[in-house]
């Protein structure tokens, strides 16, 4: 096996004490290193709140943190704690452009109803719950900009990460007045009422793509060592519903790493969803870059340890060189017992997590000798066999 591995967790508010004190920071970093791991994901943006003080948010909108951490700053904290045991640390964007969950748009589009996104009726744009900012906006583009270079030039992190909500819009959304007047002046006519036209599509798509190829080359102005991952939903639904249009962010080389969330609750319904992106999304040039996001507690749900090692065993014979674990509580569960699955497998080694350069070098077959016949001929036949 490889010494160079992405072994990532999220760290989470959510249904998690983690951030909730220094100390206990420290004891999931050491716990976290201990086991095996070499990256943590801590959340930054939530619920319009930042979980580290931030100018951005205090000039936007009078409030500097989330209000549970006034008087903290968890993200300093994470970054000490984890580079004291070995751990890079990637802060997730969790909520991107989404202002509120059920709330009506929330405290961010109270103050800016300028920010609003408009679905097709010309109502707030909701969706599975969230409502929106307008993603397709300049100064909501802008703002957003701002939290992440904010976090990259204050901070001394390693990466940063977007997820299903960014870059990412609802393929409902962009019936705007704004965003109407900037198709019309360029296609002449009003934008499609079916919002899964293909050219609406790709052209709203486009503008998010546009906005995050400036973002990653500012970041690199930055610091050229950051990793600019993005954890998208499954690729082409997420293009269909969220306008996330993953295979050109790969073309353009504008992630450096990718974290599909393939959140399923059986190994069979993974393994599908793993060879088909290995087989017609990621190229032996561009798997370096992929690991893919693995639900291991959502509510009362957790994985099992037979699923766990099947996922991961899945994932190394496709020459897949890493996972992030959704979410921190999953490993503690049940006396630790995904923890001690872990390290007493896949994670007895430690491992490096790759730099820069490893994950844009193209992917050696060789790496998995025992790969015969080639990995693109199984894979075809994975793909084609009769259900």
């Amino acid at each position: 096996m490889s010494n160079m591995e992405i072994r990532g967790i999220w760290l989470t508010t959510t249904d998690s004490n983690v951030l909730s004190s220094q100390t206990q920071i420290t004891e999931a970093m050491e716990f976290l290193a201990e086991t095996g791991f070499n990256v943590v994901f801590p959340v930054v943006w939530n619920k319009a709140a930042t979980q580290y003080p931030s100018q951005v948010m205090r000039q936007q909108f009078g409030i500097e943190i989330n209000q549970q951490f006034i008087g903290r700053d968890p993200l300093a904290e994470v970054v000490e704690a984890a580079h004291e045991v070995g751990l890079k640390v990637i802060p997730w964007f969790e909520y991107g452009f989404a202002s509120s969950y059920n709330l009506n748009g929330g405290m961010l589009l109270a103050k800016k109803p300028e920010w609003i996104a408009r679905d097709i009726q010309g109502n707030l744009l909701k969706k599975n719950g969230f409502e929106w900012m307008n993603a397709l906006d300049a100064q909501v583009q802008e703002f957003m900009s701002d939290l992440i270079l904010e976090v990259v030039n204050n901070y001394d992190v390693d990466g940063i990460q977007g997820d299903d909500r960014l870059p990412a819009f609802p393929s409902e959304g962009g019936y705007d007045q704004g965003t109407r007047e900037r198709y019309r002046r360029q296609f002449g006519k009003n934008p499609p009422i079916n919002s899964k036209n293909k050219q609406w599509l790709q052209w709203r798509a486009d503008i998010l793509t546009k906005f995050w190829a400036k973002l990653y080359h500012q970041i690199k102005a930055i610091n050229p060592n950051i990793v600019v991952c993005i954890s998208p939903n499954i690729h082409d639904w997420a293009y269909q519903e969220y306008l996330q249009d993953s295979p050109t962010w790969l073309k353009q080389g504008i992630v450096d790493m990718i974290n599909p969330q393939i959140y399923r609750r059986d190994f069979k319904s993974y393994k599908k969803i793993i060879l088909k992106l290995v087989a017609e999304q990621f190229t032996s040039l561009n798997l370096p870059k992929l690991a893919p996001g693995i639900l291991m507690k959502l509510g009362s749900y957790t994985m099992s340890p037979d699923y766990l090692l099947q996922a991961i065993e899945c994932d190394r014979s496709f020459g897949v060189n890493g996972e992030v674990f959704f979410f921190y509580e999953g490993l503690r569960e049940n006396n630790n017992q995904l923890a001690k699955v872990l390290k007493s497998n896949f994670y007895t080694k430690s491992a490096k997590f790759p730099t820069i350069s490893d994950l844009h070098q193209p992917h050696l077959q060789s790496r998995n000798s025992s790969q015969s016949p080639s990995l693109w001929d199984k894979l075809q036949a994975f793909l084609h066999k009769p259900e």
